[in-house]
């Protein structure tokens, strides 16, 4: 049986990591949705979220909203690359809207798949600490 959990390992949390990935400039977009990447060098896909205060004033709902997405992520990691994922709320959702953003969720995953077949990402330059 595959691990599902999300250890510490797959998130994304330091600002320059963030900030890495938002310089790279490779993005997909759906309408709730944008998906910044970028390679990686540790083997395994990494999780940032942003979600901006501009989208959804509460906190409550913000929250909402990264546990939604955090949740996606984990049930899927494992068929996603060595790719930093930041996901960008566009649009806010609720959880009326959950089947549609979980469609849309797989779909970005899909095309960003495809981008990544047909040689869109290339390797980022080496990680330090």
């Amino acid at each position: 049986m595959q691990n599902l959990s999300f250890p510490r390992q797959a998130r994304i949390i330091k600002t320059d990591d963030f900030s890495s990935v938002f310089s790279f400039r490779k993005r997909i977009s759906g309408q709730f949705l944008a998906i910044h990447y970028q390679a990686n060098q540790f083997g395994r896909a990494r999780l940032g979220m942003v979600v901006a205060k501009k989208v959804a004033k509460r906190s409550v709902d913000r929250n909402y909203m990264r546990r939604v997405l955090r949740e996606l992520f984990r049930k899927q990691q494992m068929q996603i690359a060595a790719l930093d994922l930041v996901i960008r709320v566009m649009k806010p959702f609720n959880h009326q809207d959950f089947v549609q953003l979980e469609q849309e969720f797989t779909e970005l995953l899909f095309r960003l798949k495809r981008a990544i077949a047909r040689g869109a990402v290339k390797q980022s330059e080496p990680h330090h600490d």
